[in-house]
């Protein structure tokens, strides 16, 4: 499989690109905004699996041009990518009243509108079968407790989910399966901005595992589901 990642360089992103690596049989571009942490990740990735393919790119997916990535791709997978998720985000954490509008457009920039253009970008490479899996979040998902302070990122998360559920339909003819998964808390350095403090009981490898294993099977079950992946609330 040739899979694209976001927001590999720390948390879920990263466990997910280590456990994807791992066997030998996939090929990863993993993508994020740290030059320093991609090269922590290179080095990980090939002392864990010495004959990994996995192609590190500084890339930010709201501000940067397309093309060079799309060059990167041809390059390392010939235009061809079976697997997209969208990890990619950022969490401001601030009582609603002292939100500014910069706030909300940073967390639906980071959150949302980027996850739409690298979509758009990949489309055209993703042939019939292929995957996008979205990484949301609980503090999105209809019905689940919110917390004070995340007002603005659990928005941007719902409009993830959102155009989750319109993509599996618009991608129907093209046989491209869209699912997100709604996850929670897991021990990460956005949790600790989101809760400071707080334990959670699902480490991060733990969580990076699940995403992985989802993307490379979850579209074989579900297809423009968004589906709430928490042992805890957070």
């Amino acid at each position: 499989m040739n899979i694209i990642i976001t927001g590999a360089s720390s948390g879920v992103g990263f466990e997910a690109v280590i456990e994807l690596i791992l066997s030998g049989s996939h090929k990863v571009i993993a993508l994020a905004r740290s030059q320093d942490k991609l090269e922590r990740l290179l080095e990980i990735a090939h002392g864990l699996n010495p004959d990994c393919q996995l192609f590190a790119l500084n890339f930010d997916i709201v501000h940067d041009d397309y093309a060079g990535l799309q060059q990167f791709i041809a390059a390392n997978f010939d235009n061809r990518v079976d697997i997209l998720i969208n990890n990619a985000g950022v969490l401001v954490n601030k009582p609603f009243t002292e939100l500014l509008e910069s706030d909300f457009v940073e967390m639906l920039q980071s959150n949302f509108m980027g996850h739409v253009r690298i979509i758009q970008a990949l489309i055209p490479l993703m042939p019939a079968g292929s995957h996008i899996l979205n990484i949301g979040s609980m503090g999105g998902f209809q019905g689940s407790t919110k917390f004070p302070g995340l007002s603005a990122y659990s928005a941007s998360k719902a409009a993830l989910h959102t155009l989750t559920e319109c993509l599996a339909q618009e991608l129907t003819e093209q046989d491209i399966k869209v699912n997100c998964l709604a996850l929670g808390s897991a021990q990460t350095e956005m949790l600790e901005k989101a809760f400071p403090g707080y334990q959670s009981p699902v480490l991060a490898f733990e969580m990076g595992k699940y995403v992985a294993d989802f993307a490379l099977t979850g579209h074989k079950f579900f297809n423009g589901k968004v589906l709430p992946v928490a042992a805890t609330t957070p």
